[in-house]
């Protein structure tokens, strides 16, 4: 028997473990996929993109997205992060009518398969809420027994003001069932999507069994979507409670023993404290998380010209054991997340980057409080243009944009790079037009023969950055310095340059960013071999008396060994 896993089904569902613990096993007896353990490595670095990013006339999405990856990114990336591609209602994707479906306009199982042989693939697991077009909600209202706990009937009460709200939205809604009988149901963020009920053994055995299908389908990582929400008990925040931290314990028991090598990442837009409690001791919870602090802290460095507020963040940044690491974005589908940032950045500088945001030509979104006000929890705006100064040439700006990345690229944790940056997009006003949604700002889906034009003009915003950031991805993956399970530390040379030393077995890397619009020298002593080299940009560095004379340009990045 293991202990481990019946212990922690007592603890959610009392008397019920005996029987559920029977059904679980026998579901896992199902699914024997691999007992090959995973590993991290300096060439792993992850693509977020939508299935349909990139559209070709008369071609599948999928189709032209692999066509597109092998002939112009293969060797830079080596794991493709598919945003959801299951029929969905919603939220574009992220309320699933289908959990076990790929959207015909997609593709289909086939064409993720054929992808998942040439990369990694990580799927979401959308599993804290589901589509109200979804069969399970739908047979639900007709009365199907087999759906009668699958969601949480609520009348509204005095003790729900306790609970998180990441919207400004009802948390209940009124869905009127076939015998025309109104239910009040739990709905986290929108009318449309409504709550699992992980109350419900049977709901925990269904969401098991798809989250094994995703791993024997080709999914390496399975992204735990808004997961800190998953459980509910009213009187509580309903948000990072201890049922959610042991479900997701299980969900690693379970996969330890049918597919060892698939590794969980949890979403959560939290502060960065109660976002690391996700790696739980280190083995028993998420092998990655969210680095969700990095894309505020670095958006604050650049426009700030001061390293000292992401240093001294950095410096304390660490992870229970060398069985887990950070995932290290700037940009995705969603905006730039503000409440990671609490507690690092002042009130006042969070207000900064909401103005810097408007004038940029970005939008805002707000989160509804306990107390009735609104706070900006979210920078809808490409990254590219939250960092741009029109004050500054384009030369200058591709270059603070491609050493922004350069921290996420070097830092220590897994690289996530989401197309649009990597394609040198801009924000997308037409398309927030289109739908009413701020985050359209970041989802433009580009023409295929048109981007292609576009990376083969030199001339072009598009062809600079891209070729730039595969250069600089082309060189992380050939020094191991850069392996997640190397050392990182925190430099203090400079308030403008945020320094670190990487180091990994026999090789050490120092990188040096300046994040200010003007030159610094640094003299400082040399931490490395006799001879160093900016081995990014294939420059020698003076040295005299073991000290290295340093000149970096207006957010210049050096890697140095």
């Amino acid at each position: 028997m293991h202990k481990n896993i019946y212990d922690k089904l007592e603890f959610l569902y009392g008397d019920e473990a005996k029987g559920v613990y029977q059904k679980l096993m026998n579901i896992i007896e199902k699914y024997k996929i691999s007992d090959k353990d995973f590993d991290f490595s300096e060439k792993d670095v992850i693509l977020i993109t939508y299935g349909d990013s990139i559209k070709k006339n008369n071609e599948k999405p999928l189709n032209t997205l692999h066509h597109f990856l092998n002939e112009y990114v293969k060797d830079s990336i080596n794991t493709v992060h598919i945003l959801p591609f299951f029929p969905y209602s919603s939220d574009d994707g992220f309320s699933v009518i289908d959990y076990k479906q790929v959207n015909p306009e997609l593709g289909s199982w086939e064409d993720i398969q054929s992808l998942s042989k040439d990369y990694k693939l990580m799927f979401d697991a959308v599993i804290n809420h589901i589509s109200k077009e979804s069969k399970w909600f739908q047979e639900y209202l007709k009365g199907n027994k087999k759906y009668k706990n699958y969601f949480i009937e609520q009348e509204p009460v005095e003790e729900l003001k306790n609970v998180t709200r990441p919207r400004a939205l009802p948390l209940l809604h009124v869905y009127k069932t076939a015998s025309g009988e109104e239910k009040h149901i739990w709905t986290t963020f929108s009318e449309d999507q409504i709550d699992l009920n992980y109350k419900s053994t049977d709901l925990f055995l269904e969401i098991v069994e798809i989250l094994l299908f995703y791993a024997k389908m080709g999914a390496k990582l399975i992204r735990l979507d808004a997961i800190g929400y998953l459980w509910k008990e009213i009187g509580t925040s309903c948000i990072h409670l201890k049922q959610t931290h042991v479900m997701i314990q299980l969900f690693r028991d379970i996969l330890n023993l049918t597919a060892k090598d698939v590794i969980l990442i949890t979403e959560t837009n939290v502060p960065h404290h109660e976002n690391i409690s996700y790696f739980g001791n280190g083995y028993n919870e998420a092998q990655m998380v969210y680095n969700f602090s990095l894309p505020p802290l670095v958006l604050y460095s650049f426009l700030f010209h001061d390293a000292t507020v992401i240093s001294k963040w950095a410096y304390t940044l660490e992870t229970p054991s060398d069985k887990t690491t950070f995932f290290n974005f700037l940009a995705s589908h969603d905006g730039i997340g503000l409440m990671p940032a609490k507690g690092i950045l002042k009130d006042e500088d969070i207000d900064f980057l909401v103005e810097h945001t408007l004038r940029n030509n970005g939008l805002v979104s707000y989160k509804s409080n306990p107390d009735g006000t609104k706070s900006p929890y979210e920078l809808n705006i490409n990254y590219f243009d939250a960092l741009y100064d029109e004050n500054e040439s384009m030369e200058l700006n591709i270059r603070k944009f491609i050493s922004a990345y350069a921290i996420a690229a070097a830092m220590k944790g897994i690289p996530g790079i989401y197309i649009h940056s990597l394609l040198g997009s801009r924000n997308y006003l037409e398309g927030v037009k289109i739908t009413g949604m701020n985050r359209t700002i970041n989802r433009e889906k580009l023409n295929y023969d048109t981007l292609i034009s576009e990376l083969n003009d030199k001339s072009s915003l598009r062809f600079k950055i891209f070729n730039t950031f595969k250069h600089m991805l082309d060189i992380r993956k050939k020094h191991k310095a850069f392996n997640p399970k190397g050392k990182q530390m925190v430099m203090f040379y400079d308030d403008s340059v945020f320094a670190f030393m990487r180091e990994f077995k026999d090789e050490r890397v120092l990188v040096l960013t300046n994040v200010a619009n003007r030159e610094i020298t640094l003299d400082i002593d040399n931490p490395l071999s006799k001879n160093p080299y900016d081995f990014l940009n294939n420059t020698s560095v003076d040295i005299s008396d073991n000290k290295l004379h340093i000149i970096l340009k207006p957010y210049e990045t050096k890697w140095l060994k």
